[in-house]
């Protein structure tokens, strides 16, 4: 029997659908598959690769590889799924997809005990809409890569337009038993003459990013395809840590080590080298509604559109208008008369586009990290390993959140140099440390945190605590928090 490890892929920033994805909130935590479905991309991801056992197939832990400041979203999201068990491999640093594969790959060695594992590999931020068929294809990658040395199996997409954001796989001759064609070449992104071209040939599918191979496969290519990466990676896993927080176990590579590396891709560094190698490349064709959401117009083709072509999400109403997508997150949002626009609402942003330039919103975004401003990395409500804040108010020397505390959680023992805090009980029980206080308080009780005073807030109940803190001070950034302890690790 097979011994398995699905192997999720989970960075990126997904720049190009701000203002819902942020650096501190990623597309892949966010549910955009437009199908009715409550789970997040990166849940869908998870389950859809948990899918595959069978009699013939014995699944390992989901390896997930993830930047370490996402560590308590994927925790969080993970928690909701049922019997899926993970390890999260921590980046320091973002280094593209070769290094995070090759992490993933060290730790399914040893995970296995030397039974050299296939490893499924997947984004975490991709829709399917057909899964049956999905999990045929990847039984179908599964299934050449144990019948064939060295083997590598990627997914092709069905193409259903001359699309010119994708790369291209071009198969030759017929599939054999296990509906694998052999691969020609790779080809990049074309342009719009080329991409019709693909399309009239019929030999050419869009690359999906998804691959099949054995760990050992993958770390004997990278070695001689690219032996710094290699030797890079391997520096940076033997330098590894372990440590748990709530609970949970995390993988880290060792920092400088991993930031050491050269950053390249999955297909730069190996795929698209192994054509006419010792690495036989693969492909089995998939037709099950996929899409890489890497743009809203994506999202307004696999949304649910109604009778004027328009997709809608949240409190919207629309008059007159057509071939529109209108997300509200926090108010109504109304249109009237619009054609091909892209309109998405947050607390804190307001984004307005043509739905063929939507690529073009990560131009948005670079003028966001020129100056600064804080609407690139985090919204206006930020999630916490403890519960999440919202700045509801802010002025000068002073700004007003909303604090929910999860039950049995508790912000880290801390002081701030530069502000003072008012706190009031809305809902739940809180537990104050205050100096050398500890009190508790209630519903429409409150309590006041001095400049320089350590503290902590905790919930000892059942259910949510929340708040409403009022600062005020001299300085009210996030970074003015000098931490004693903190459950979560954080510095």
């Amino acid at each position: 029997m097979a011994l398995v490890i699905p192997v999720i892929l989970c960075g990126g920033s997904g720049t190009r659908l701000w203002p819902l994805s942020r650096a501190g909130f990623p597309k892949q935590f966010l549910v955009l598959s437009g199908d009715g479905s409550s789970q997040s991309l990166f849940q869908q991801a998870v389950e859809r690769v948990n899918s595959l056992e069978n009699s013939e197939t014995m699944l390992g832990n989901t390896l997930v590889v993830t930047n370490d400041e996402h560590r308590f979203l994927v925790l969080d999201q993970l928690r909701e799924l049922q019997k899926v068990s993970a390890t999260l491999i921590l980046e320091p640093t973002g280094r593209n997809t070769a290094p995070a594969l090759s992490m993933a790959a060290f730790c399914a060695n040893e995970i296995a005990n030397e039974q050299d594992p296939i490893l499924v590999i997947t984004p975490a931020d991709q829709t399917i809409q057909n899964k049956e068929a999905f999990a045929n294809a990847l039984r179908d990658c599964i299934q050449t890569v144990e019948s064939t040395t060295n083997a590598i199996a990627i997914l092709g997409i069905t193409p259903t337009a001359p699309e010119t954001g994708y790369g291209y796989i071009q198969r030759t001759g017929d599939k054999d038993q296990n509906n694998a064609f052999k691969v020609n070449r790779f080809v990049e992104k074309p342009d719009g003459k080329t991409a019709q071209g693909y399309i009239a040939d019929g030999n050419y599918l869009w690359n999906s990013g998804m691959f099949v191979l054995r760990a050992s496969t993958w770390l004997a290519a990278l070695k001689e395809l690219r032996a710094d990466i290699y030797g890079a990676s391997q520096k940076a896993w033997l330098a590894r840590s372990e440590d748990s927080s709530a609970g949970s176990s995390f993988i880290r590579p060792g920092k400088a080590e991993f930031e050491n590396i050269p950053s390249e891709s999955i297909d730069y560094a190996v795929i698209e080298k192994c054509p006419e190698s010792q690495f036989p490349i693969k492909m089995v064709e998939l037709d099950a509604g996929w899409n890489d959401l890497g743009a809203w117009d994506a999202v307004w083709q696999v949304g649910q559109q109604d009778q004027d072509g328009n997709v809608t999400s949240g409190d919207t109403l629309l008059a007159n208008s057509k071939n529109s997508l209108v997300h509200a997150s926090s108010r109504l949002v109304s249109a009237v008369g619009i054609d091909n626009l892209v309109v998405i609402e947050t607390a804190d942003a307001v984004l307005v586009v043509d739905r063929s330039n939507s690529q073009d919103v990560k131009k948005i975004v670079a003028q966001l990290k020129t100056q600064g401003r804080e609407e690139k990395n985090l919204h206006r409500k930020v999630s916490r390993p403890w519960g999440w804040y919202d700045s509801v108010d802010e002025g000068e020397r002073f700004k007003v959140k909303r604090i929910q505390v999860k039950p049995g959680a508790s912000l880290s023992l801390q002081m701030h140099h530069h502000r003072a805090e008012h706190w009031i009980v809305v809902k739940g029980t809180a537990e104050i440390t205050n100096g050398d206080q500890v009190i508790t308080l209630t519903e429409n009780q409150s309590t006041y945190i001095p400049q320089g005073q350590t503290h902590r807030l905790a919930n000892p109940g059942q259910g949510p605590l929340e708040i409403i803190e009022v600062q005020s001070g001299s300085y009210l950034g996030e970074d003015d928090i000098v931490r004693f302890e903190d459950t979560y690790g954080r510095n």
